[in-house]
């Protein structure tokens, strides 16, 4: 967890990646959607990032009106990048959620809410103890009032979080670009392993 790189790589830089998707079972073992396109046409999704996707994902799929999550990576250069490489840190992708959901059964105040209560936007390259660009806080919007919502809301407990003593948000808010799905084990994971390591922690100012 410890020694990662902090600073993110150039395209230049960046490993080459493959022209293969990884290969996944498609369902989700907890709600028995699809976690691929095409999804019901009354959805709308994003992309966020929070810390290790495994306790991520579980924070979004537990929510009434979510239809369907996946573990993935997001936010780099590297094509089709393999968890492994994303650990180097040389791919510039971060762990991230793909969250599907109706918005005339959730709105996307509530998932804000939950995406900045559930870990420390404060902390930059980092989560907790798990250290490295692939931790950082993000926000990867898919239309024009999701940037709106988002901003104005990072505004709004960015004040909170300085009325309790919390340093300056890092979170970064811009374009969803290609999302890459996580290995099959990653899908799920504290499903599939209960006991499974979970590294998110808020900071306990109520958005």
């Amino acid at each position: 967890m410890f020694g990662r790189p902090t600073t993110l790589p150039s395209e230049a830089q960046a490993l080459p990646g493959r022209n293969e998707a990884i290969q996944f079972d498609p369902v989700h073992v907890v709600l028995g959607t699809s976690m691929v396109e095409p999804f019901p046409e009354d959805c709308e999704q994003v992309v966020v990032g929070l810390g290790c996707f495994w306790g991520a994902e579980r924070k979004f799929w537990n929510l009434p009106g979510v239809y369907t999550t996946a573990a993935g990576y997001a936010a780099g250069h590297t094509p089709n990048p393999s968890y492994q490489e994303v650990c180097t840190g040389m791919t510039g992708h971060n762990e991230v959620v793909l969250v599907v959901y109706y918005p005339d059964q959730i709105d996307f105040q509530t998932l804000l809410k939950t995406f900045w209560e559930s870990h420390n936007p404060t902390q930059g390259m980092q989560q907790g103890n798990d250290m490295g660009t692939q931790y950082r806080s993000g926000i990867y919007y898919c239309n024009d009032s999701q940037r709106v919502a988002a901003q104005q809301s990072l505004e709004q407990y960015q004040q909170k979080l300085r009325d309790a003593g919390h340093a300056a948000i890092t979170t970064e808010i811009v374009p969803a670009g290609p999302f890459y799905y996580a290995e099959d084990y990653h899908q799920q994971y504290l499903e599939k392993n209960p006991a499974g390591y979970c590294g998110l922690g808020g900071t306990g100012v109520s958005c």
